[in-house]
């Protein structure tokens, strides 16, 4: 079976959630993680930092680089990527996690609040993308994973929430777009996406009453690694949902995911 042994992962966002979960579940192979994102100290209402999640990676059996970035800042990323390939030899992996979420109307956005979100989701994808794909070339199986929706063209979803639909599909659009520029040079741009809510602190915030009805994280990092043991070769372009990656596998029981076990799983944005 494939490994992700000794395989370097820049993980953008990865100081809790999501991000976090495909760190520890990557490093239980003995890969080399790079833990980019913002909270280096201790948030009054967030948990986890670069630094517990690296210790935490470390625990599990891979080797851990924490690197405070702001993917808004150009100078910042490209120096991180620089770094991490310093550090461990190089790049295979990268995983666009880091995001900005503001459910709110067209009246109700600030500007600077819808800057926020495209240059986070959008841009943020876009430039560590560029960043680490001249590493990504020289790498045995590349890729890029980007926690972004399939495209949909359901006015619904814009309609809800026009600016944050706008970021989010601007990511989805990175993989769209960067699976066919680079197909032919082996490096896999997929994304993924949830069937449900998942237990993370954006739904604690903004869907609390589906947080009892969610799916833990690990779902998704179960899922991403599946995508990312493929042969990069052979599976891109793909707008990937968590259950979908699961049950293709063999895995047909869900519950162990289920915050609420026996409790129906509340459905995720963008999927109709």
């Amino acid at each position: 079976m494939a490994t992700l042994e000794n395989k370097t992962i820049f993980i953008t966002g990865a100081s809790r959630g999501i991000g976090r979960s495909i760190a520890l579940r990557c490093a239980q192979d003995g890969a080399n993680i790079v833990i980019a994102a913002k909270t280096a100290e201790p948030h009054p209402k967030l948990s986890g930092t670069i630094h517990t999640v690296a210790r935490e990676v470390e625990q599990a059996g891979g080797h851990a680089l924490p690197l405070r970035v702001d993917i808004r800042d150009d100078e910042a990323v490209f120096a991180a990527v620089k770094q991490a390939a310093g550090t461990f030899g190089g790049i295979d992996i990268l995983v666009n996690n880091a995001s900005a979420i503001n459910l709110t109307g067209t009246l109700a956005t600030p500007i600077k609040r819808y800057d926020l979100m495209q240059a986070i989701n959008a841009r943020g994808t876009y430039l560590c993308s560029q960043a680490c794909l001249p590493h990504l070339l020289k790498a045995a199986n590349p890729h890029i994973l980007t926690l972004s929706p399939p495209l949909n063209l359901n006015p619904r979803w814009v309609a809800a929430h026009a600016a944050y639909t706008i970021s989010k599909y601007g990511m989805s659009l990175c993989t769209l777009g960067m699976a066919a520029e680079f197909k032919e040079r082996g490096v896999a741009v997929n994304s993924l996406w949830p069937r449900t809510t998942i237990a993370t602190a954006a739904v604690e915030v903004f869907f609390p009453e589906a947080l009892a009805s969610s799916r833990k994280p690990e779902i998704m990092a179960d899922a991403a690694y599946l995508v990312l043991t493929r042969d990069s070769r052979s599976a891109t372009g793909n707008f990937y949902i968590d259950d979908e990656v699961l049950r293709a596998a063999g895995v047909t029981d869900l519950v162990r995911y289920a915050v609420t076990p026996g409790v129906p799983p509340s459905p995720d944005i963008f999927l109709d």
